[in-house]
């Protein structure tokens, strides 16, 4: 999956000064980031009658806990807009947010980005002076490896000093349901009501959706999917084991074109294939990598490979939502969508 290389993406330098540093024993100190070890876990979070706050997220061993519900939050792109789906409001966000005409990335969801403090752009780009200038009582990301996502490597330590973190898992050995799951636990320790009109309608529309795809499948059998990234010197394969949204999909019925298990990158995402050898794998469905780094059909136009791919030549390309907002709103629309691409497929390969 999401490889937010700094092949694709530029980069510039963090913003670490001296003030930042100078805030991070004061923050630290009023932003119960300690991990009380007799902390209610759980699956979700807990606001206990004391106005104690704790969550177990998909990283630590122990709870996460603060004196009360977070409410200064600052989050990656994605995991703000899925809490905003549910009512959550998060004060800053991290990652693709904003793109070049100004507009609204594809990550920021429904957000209204104008009413957020943005810390960084792209991938490696966090302003840590900036992030303690809002006074943080909770980091919002996901996980994919192990890691914090988007939260740049250099400046890492600095970053969680200030504040608590909370990471929902969505790749590995996570399925699309788990990781939506994870997220409205996380928005429901944050205060969101998930018995509210809007919250049960959303989930009512995700399993419908889900059963939408199946029947697509029993109906259109043998149809192969391929899910494919571009880039300018490179075609990356996808395999459906390692990515939260491709498991789901596998599991509702639909048959990928998986890439050799040897040749896949050291995490276990994808294989990089030179432009000469996109063919390698045949596929009736191409789902494109939609993401703002990645190219998109109408500059891999100029990619005669690409061209000949059977299913671009069938006009069956559509857009893979690489990186899904976990909210069960946004990722109904995503089945929705795969369910009428399987619809309307033809064999080709």
């Amino acid at each position: 999956m999401p490889k937010p290389s700094s092949t694709f993406l530029s980069r510039r330098g963090l913003v670490a000064a001296g003030g930042a540093l100078g805030l991070v024993a004061a923050l630290t100190a009023c932003g119960g980031s300690d991990k009380a070890k007799d902390a209610e876990g759980g699956k979700g979070g807990t606001a206990a009658a004391s106005g104690a706050w704790s969550f177990k997220d998909d990283l630590g061993k122990d709870p996460i806990t603060a004196k009360s519900t977070p409410k200064n939050i600052v989050a990656y792109t994605g995991t703000a807009a899925a809490l905003y789906d549910y009512g959550v409001q998060v004060k800053g966000v991290f990652g693709p947010t904003k793109l070049a005409d100004g507009k609204a990335d594809p990550m920021a969801g429904s957000m209204d980005i104008s009413k957020v403090e943005i810390l960084g752009n792209v991938y490696d780009e966090f302003n840590v002076e900036k992030y303690a200038s809002l006074k943080p009582e909770l980091l919002a990301t996901n996980t994919w490896d192990g890691t914090y996502w988007y939260v740049p490597e250099a400046s890492k330590d600095k970053i969680l000093k200030l504040a608590p973190a909370a990471a929902i898992g969505v790749g590995d050995k996570v399925s699309m349901d788990k990781a939506l799951e994870r997220t409205a636990d996380l928005a429901k320790s944050l205060g969101a009501d998930l018995n509210s009109k809007k919250a049960a309608d959303a989930k009512a529309r995700f399993d419908a959706a889900s059963a939408k795809v199946r029947e697509a499948v029993k109906a259109n059998p043998g149809i192969k999917v391929l899910v494919g990234s571009g880039a300018d010197q490179l075609f990356y394969v996808s395999t459906p084991k390692t990515s939260a949204d491709l498991k789901y999909f596998e599991s509702l019925g639909v048959e990928f074109v998986s890439p050799e298990q040897d040749k896949l990158d050291p995490q276990g995402f994808y294989e990089s294939l030179s432009w000469e050898n996109a063919g390698k794998y045949k596929a009736d469905v191409v789902l494109l990598d939609n993401r703002t780094q990645a190219l998109q059909p109408e500059a891999l136009k100029a990619k005669p490979t690409w061209n000949e791919l059977p299913a671009v030549k069938a006009g069956q390309v559509a857009p893979r939502v690489t990186e899904p907002i976990y909210s069960y709103e946004k990722c109904a629309q995503i089945l929705e969508d795969l369910a009428k691409t399987i619809q309307n497929a033809k064999k080709v390969s």
